[in-house]
This record gives C-alpha cells, structure tokens and sequence, in this order.
C-alpha cells in the first residue's frame, strides 16, 4: 500500500532557502522588513517543494479573516437577472480590487427586513464591509445606516445620507460633460429626466453639474423630476408622455440614468419622434446594452474598475483625506447625440 506523500511544511521551505521559520512566515504574511533578495529566494524554495502556506493559521494568528463582504440591496420584486448590470459591473471590479488585495469576498444580496444583516466586521465574519445597489430600496438604506455612519470598516457606493463613507461617480463632472456634448452638436434646448427629490443624492449632482454648464453657455434646461413609477425603464416612458401632453418643445434630452434614457427611447420611437433628427438623446451609466440600441446611445460611463479599486483601498486603509471619493468619468458619443 502506498503511503501518502507528505505536504511540505514552512520549515522545509526555511531549510531549502537557508532561512529561519519566522522569516518564511514573515514573506507569506506580506511583511515589508524582509529583503527583496530574502523573499525571491522564500518564494523559488516554496515553489519547489509545492508548498501552500496554511491561510487559516496565518489569520488566526493576525487576527484577521482576509475576507471582505459585500452586500448588494436589490428591490424585492427584482429577481437576480433583473437587478440592474450597473450592480453586477461594479460588484466585478470591487471584487478584482479585493482579489488584487489578496481578500476574498463574501457576497449577499439583501432586499427585505428578513434578509438585512451587516454586522460582519462586528462578528469577525470579515474584515470590512462595502454596500452597494438599488437606491430604490429606503427600508435597506435605513437598516445599514448606523453601520455605515459608526463602523470605520464600512463603505459604500452613492451618497444616500450624510457622515457614510462613501464613493461615487463624478456625477457633477458627468453632467457637465453632457452639456458641453450637447451644446457642441448645437442643441440649445435641452431636457433633463430623472426623480432628484430622494434621500440619495447622485441624480441631482448630475443635473447640477448639467444646468451649471448650460448656464456658462447662456442656456438652461427643463427638469421634468417628479415621476412615478418606481421603475426606472417606466420613468423614461412617463416622461416623455408628459412632455408630449404638455406640449413643450425640446431638441435633447438628459436622462439621470442609462434605464431612463431607453425608456425614454421606446417612447419617442412609439411616437414617431426621430432620434437624433428631432431629439438628441443621451444616458449616464455606461451599461453594455446602450451600444446595441437603435440608435446606439450616448452615455456618461463611470470607471468601475477605478471604483472597485476606490471603494476596497477607502475600507481597508484606516487614515483617508476625506469621507468621500469620485471615481473619474467619461463620455461616450454614439449616433444618438449625432447631427448631421
């Protein structure tokens, strides 16, 4: 019978490389008073002899878990397809900054009170906490407010109410970047969708940034803010029933989001209204599916990769400048912003 091969252990990495034990602890615990020439020669024994250092040990003895949980606040009635590609895009790029961190990440959509937990870092599940999603969920966003306003090991994506740590887009900058698209294909009669009354501020930063660079262009804009649906695709419909009931001319349209700008889309290519011809159209978001609309949308997309990277650095390094960071944006031109 076959006897089985035995695992190598640190101290046979610390024979072979002619180093002690704890100088082999100290090269797989990250630690910064080892020479670079001490771990190049750790790192080749270790990889000779296959071994794995023990991660459990390691954190038992640091105090650590090496896990960062992630909570993503859907809507109830949302199945897991339809939560938004925004969330699962920055939930992609959070988790390759963790990655890159050497963290794993616990993952938990939460939507109703049954369901709402964050008191990971509190319970040593993990060592930090980052709430992302829906902003379209006001009992969730109350749940994790102490937690994200009293815990320093907590962060999350938006601005849903004051003293959070948090990071967003440049949403002031994205809106000015869409006025000055605007403006440059000659629209001077623009329209701005989206509701900019609730807790969560981001869409009124937008509009801001959107009417402040109008206004150094001697232009404005009409905000059509007060919709109902509760669905943002339905929101984009509604608007644009609302303006046509009331009569009001417009060339162009800003919506606060990429879901409102393709509702907003179906309901102008219902009406016959041509985009660009009559109305130039564009989105905030980035979302993939605004390349295959027709006409492909224009649209203001977030680096989530830099947001990913912003949000795990914000909740695992304890001194930061400020409570709040901006992920840079950019402007995506497509042929529903072109004129002739």
């Amino acid at each position: 019978m076959d006897r089985p091969i035995r695992k190598s252990t640190a101290w046979d990495v610390a024979e072979k490389a002619g180093v002690s034990q704890s100088t082999v602890s100290r090269v797989f615990t990250g630690s910064t008073r080892i020479s670079e020439q001490t771990r190049a020669r750790v790192i080749a024994a270790a990889e000779a002899l296959d071994y794995l250092p023990d991660k459990r040990a390691s954190r038992l003895r640091s105090g650590q878990t090496g896990v960062i949980a992630v909570v993503l606040i859907t809507r109830a009635e949302d199945r897991a397809q339809e939560v938004n590609p925004f969330t699962y895009a920055l939930l992609g790029g959070v988790c390759r900054a963790a990655s890159a961190r050497g963290y794993e990440t616990l993952v938990s959509f939460q939507s109703s009170a049954d369901e709402f937990y964050g008191r990971y870092v509190e319970q040593r599940d993990a060592d930090a906490l980052i709430v992302l999603g829906t902003t379209q969920n006001p009992a969730a966003w109350e749940h994790f407010r102490p937690i994200l306003q009293q815990e320093d090991h907590s962060i999350c994506w938006g601005l849903p109410f004051d003293e959070a740590h948090s990071v967003r887009s440049d949403n002031h900058l994205g809106g000015r970047l869409a006025a000055e698209h605007l403006w440059s294909r000659g629209y001077r009669n623009p329209v701005f969708l989206g509701p900019i009354e609730g807790t969560q501020r981001q869409f009124s930063e937008r509009l801001d940034g959107f009417c402040e660079a109008l206004k150094e262009r001697g232009g404005d804009a009409h905000v059509v803010g007060n919709l109902g649906s509760n669905d943002r695709y339905g929101q984009g419909r509604e608007a644009i029933e609302r303006l046509v009931s009331e009569g009001r001319e417009y060339d162009s349209i800003f919506a606060a989001c990429d879901f409102i700008a393709l509702g907003a889309l179906e309901a102008l290519t219902a009406k016959g209204i041509a985009v660009p011809g009559q109305v130039g159209l564009i989105g905030y978001d980035g979302l993939a599916a605004t390349a295959h609309a027709n006409p492909p949308l224009t649209t203001i997309k977030p680096d989530l990769e830099e947001a990913g990277r912003q949000l795990v650095a914000r909740v695992l390094d304890e001194e930061t400048e400020s409570d709040t960071s901006l992920a840079p944006v950019e402007l995506i031109a497509r042929a529903s912003t072109q004129r002739g």
